[in-house]
């Protein structure tokens, strides 16, 4: 597939026509998320269970230097992006195995604008549990020293971390051969913080777990949110150990996910 937005008829459709095609593409999504309970609680509500469960039930027993509250908001942010990619890769699948892709290949719609709509739904998606989780946070109490442009760079590393992650769902949701296979193949990609610094601190972990939470691709970015929720300058090394994990992300998403399309669409 090429790169370019692309109309059916195989001219290279002017950038006005692609942008509105995402949008359609992008609302349709959406209503369709909406519609699906199932969805909507693995994306959004789920998490705020699970940020309940950790904070009432297992917060008094985990010593962390501070307000458990304090540290477990930015780790459940993660989890939260993380929770509403399997949904993703199950309609990406859903959309080419039932040949509603190849029936929009037939009419004058932009190619680009498929795969678009999926990872800017998934991106929406992933914001409004985020804010849903700092939201609920702070009715429990959660209180942050972060200026405003803290909380820019942080709501920068959340959509990042999204979009990039969104590229990847819609790829593993192409490369499956059915929308279960898509769905169980995004659980490495939720299960992943649960063995970050999300939860708990890696310090605390025992000799090889440690190491595996300090280096794997969530933990520079939980650490970054953490810096900058409570005030602090993020740390050099996992700021820019967040920001290339996640445009690799990012990257190996979209060139997957281009190449399989071209192959299988």
């Amino acid at each position: 597939m090429s790169t370019s937005p692309v109309s059916s008829s195989g001219v290279a459709a002017p950038p006005s026509s692609a942008f509105g095609d995402a949008v359609i593409m992008l609302r349709r999504n959406v209503k369709h998320s909406v519609r699906n309970p199932v969805t909507v609680f693995n994306a959004i509500l789920f998490p705020i269970i699970m940020m309940l469960m950790f904070v009432y039930v297992f917060g008094g027993a985990i010593r962390t230097g501070g307000d458990y509250l304090g540290y477990a908001v930015p780790g459940l942010v993660v989890m939260a992006v993380t929770y509403g990619l399997g949904p993703t890769a199950t309609e990406v699948n859903d959309d080419l195995t039932k040949g509603v892709i190849n029936r929009f290949k037939t009419m004058d719609v932009s190619r680009g604008a498929v795969l678009t709509g999926h990872v800017v739904s998934t991106t929406v998606r992933s914001l409004i549990a985020a804010v849903a989780i700092v939201g609920v946070g702070l009715a429990m109490g959660f209180r942050s020293s972060a200026g405003p442009l803290q909380w820019l760079a942080a709501l920068g590393v959340v959509l990042l971390l999204a979009f990039a992650a969104g590229w990847l769902t819609v790829a593993m949701g192409l490369a499956a051969k059915t929308p279960a296979g898509a769905g169980l193949g995004t659980v490495p990609l939720i299960m992943l913080p649960f063995l970050s610094s999300a939860i708990v601190p890696a310090d605390t972990m025992k000799t090889g777990v440690k190491q595996f939470a300090e280096y794997q691709p969530f933990t520079p970015v939980i650490e970054t949110l953490r810096d900058l929720l409570t005030g602090h300058h993020p740390s050099a090394g996992h700021l820019l150990a967040a920001l290339a994990w996640c445009i690799g992300f990012g990257l190996l998403g979209y060139v997957w996910a281009v190449a399989t399309f071209s192959k299988r669409a």
